[in-house]
């Protein structure tokens, strides 16, 4: 049976990122980016894939060789595991330690703890999406003797094995066993380098651990955030930042791709590139909580990646601004527990989503008002500049039907929260020039644009006989996305029209309490025909639109129920406190990719809220 996605804990460097199950597996690594094929593709078929099974030789693999015990060493992406066994008790750290120029190496470090356990490695890389078997030898490229080091080498890619235990080979895996008494440390380290060139230094175990806990720590002592949620705003925190792509301030939406949205279901998408609106929001987040060098080096990925050409805005990018995303499948890989196509890519990211102007410019508008912008005057900077642009495009194009946030694979339409961002887009663009003390025919142009917007959603966008907002003009379903309209300022949260929607949204939309995007033809596991989406099949209640609706409680003044239902997501976390995209409620489980960013982010918005430190 496939580890269940809330079993795995992520390790990460910043630039990559590696999931480890219960059982001492590293089950999915891409190496050396997060979009690069994965070395472990296990995650999304089997240990023929490729993984890194490393745990105690009597317990085996699977649920019942699960660790008794787990946890990140303190506010750190450190992860601790224990088993206790007949023999004794003994812990794993693995890690992945930040990297500059160095080659991206995963530590994992055996520490016996009580009596004398034997554990077995059993390292199968598989490159290429657990396609190609590479080449595996042992070498003394340094001539130092022994211990020698293992290569595994297929086409372009490395990986360097280095342990002081005895390696071996049989059935195409690389195996180790040994023994560890109390307070014996045995470190394996995997490294990896570009097939062509000499191979990278031995990795010194000991002081990549004292390096990364160093790290995390100043990184974590940064946070202002000091509310009732603490634990679980850091956790949050740490994983934006292990999602961030250092070398350019990038930030994916989730390190995994084609993890199901429902399981045997087809919607099953690739994650591991920059949403212009996911990175907008972590950047609020992010600058709410102390982290203004994370959002500067966003806001400058954000001026490379668009460039001059505002008229031609994808709503995603490569982490370094890479705009080919192609979409296709890998047929040789079953699947998450049978949740087939795998795909590699994202279709969407030729999708027109209007939403994302506003987030962009609500963004650039945080990034003013927390003084990340050079310069008093406009025009001093980028990213008025690009602001200029896209609200010029956008001027011209807000009334255009599109695809929507939810990437709807069905016919365009007129999404009301488009517009509502396109407002958003108008008034941070009228409140920039007002702050400059601009005056003129330029801010007459952007107030009267607004005012435009704001009067056409309120018409078309607004049921008023059921005292809510609709998911499109004209239509009578709901979309969880109307729960962002007191969020962005839209309306004020005492409207009684936010109040009729956030009340629509609960009696039409949530499932045990939970939100959906949307309404679904057919509903989770039901089969049959296309949904409200275009796509056939269900998904889960949406994670990030069951915050707002704690979010949009706690506006409207009705804290107390914000707060139980903000308690009950939080239960929803792993053992290690991290979220997936969405929640199976007949399974009681996770679903979709893992971790999720657009989860975590509204996680730290509510909590900010609700504790009454929010904006």
């Amino acid at each position: 049976m496939a580890t269940l996605i809330e079993d795995y804990a992520l390790i990460g460097d910043m630039q990559t990122a590696a999931l480890v199950a219960r059982d001492g597996s590293v089950d999915w690594l891409c190496l050396p980016r997060f979009d690069s094929p994965a070395v472990f593709a296990g995650l999304l078929g089997g240990d023929e894939h490729g993984c890194w099974r490393l745990a105690p030789a009597a317990v085996g693999a699977g649920a019942a060789s699960a660790a008794a015990r787990r946890r990140y060493r303190g506010d750190s992406l450190v992860l601790e595991s224990e088993w206790d066994t007949p023999e004794g008790t003994v812990r794993v750290l693995d890690l992945m330690p930040p990297r500059q120029d160095a080659a991206p190496v995963l530590v994992r470090i055996v520490e016996g703890v009580r009596g004398r356990v034997t554990m077995r490695s059993a390292l199968r890389p598989r490159f290429s999406y657990g396609r190609v078997v590479p080449w595996v030898r042992r070498v003394d490229p340094d001539g130092t003797g022994t211990p020698r080091r293992t290569v595994a080498v297929a086409g372009p890619d490395s990986l360097w094995l280095d342990t002081d235990a005895e390696t071996y080979g049989g059935d195409l895996t690389t195996y180790a066993d040994f023994t560890v008494a109390p307070g014996q440390r045995v470190a394996l380290t995997l490294s990896w380098q570009p097939s062509h060139r000499p191979a990278p230094p031995r990795p010194d175990a000991a002081r990549l651990l004292a390096g990364t806990e160093r790290f995390w720590a100043e990184w974590t002592a940064r946070c202002r955030y000091t509310g009732p949620w603490r634990q679980a705003v850091m956790r949050s925190l740490i994983t934006l930042k292990a999602l961030t792509y250092a070398p350019t301030g990038g930030i994916v939406a989730a390190p995994t791709t084609s993890l199901p949205e429902e399981i045997g279901g087809v919607r099953n998408w690739d994650y591991r590139y920059t949403w212009l609106r996911d990175a907008a929001m972590t950047l609020g987040a992010l600058l709410r909580t102390g982290y203004r060098e994370e959002a500067r080096e966003w806001r400058e990925w954000l001026l490379r990646a668009v460039a001059g050409d505002a008229q031609n805005l994808q709503i995603m990018y490569g982490v370094a601004g890479e705009r080919e995303l192609a979409e296709s499948e890998l047929p040789w890989l079953p699947g998450y527990e049978g949740s087939r196509p795998v795909r590699i890519g994202n279709g969407a990211a030729a999708q027109l989503q209007l939403d994302v102007y506003g987030e962009v410019v609500d963004a650039l508008w945080l990034a003013r008002t927390a003084r990340l912008t050079p310069g008093p005057k406009a025009g001093d900077d980028g990213t008025h500049i690009l602001q200029m642009k896209l609200m010029n495009h956008l001027e011209s194009h807000w009334r255009d039907p599109d695809e929507g946030i939810w990437e709807v694979r069905g016919p365009r339409r007129h999404f009301t929260h488009s517009k509502v961002m396109a407002w958003v887009a108008a008034d941070r663009t009228v409140r920039r020039l007002t702050a400059l003390g601009s005056s003129g025919p330029v801010l007459a142009r952007w107030r009267a644009l607004r005012d435009e917007i704001h009067q056409e959603v309120c018409a078309k966008g607004y049921d008023a006989d059921r005292n809510t907002f609709t998911r499109s003009y004209g239509s009578r379903e709901l979309d969880a996305s109307l729960l962002l309209i007191p969020q962005v300022g839209f309306l004020p949260p005492g409207d009684p029209r936010v109040a009729g929607t956030v009340e629509a949204v609960r009696r039409e939309l949530c499932e045990d309490g939970f939100v959906r995007r949307y309404p679904l033809a057919d509903g989770p596991d039901r089969g049959g025909g296309a949904s409200g989406d275009g796509l056939p099949g269900g998904e889960g209640v949406f994670l990030a639109c069951s915050f707002w609706l704690a979010h949009d409680l706690a506006l409207i003044g009705r804290r107390a129920e914000g707060r139980r239902l903000f308690e009950r997501l939080l239960e929803l976390r792993n053992d290690v406190g991290l979220l997936a995209e969405e929640w199976d409620t007949r399974r009681g489980r996770l679903v979709g990719n893992f971790p999720q960013a657009f989860s975590h982010v509204p996680l730290i918005d509510a909590a900010l809220r609700l504790g009454g430190d929010g904006a």
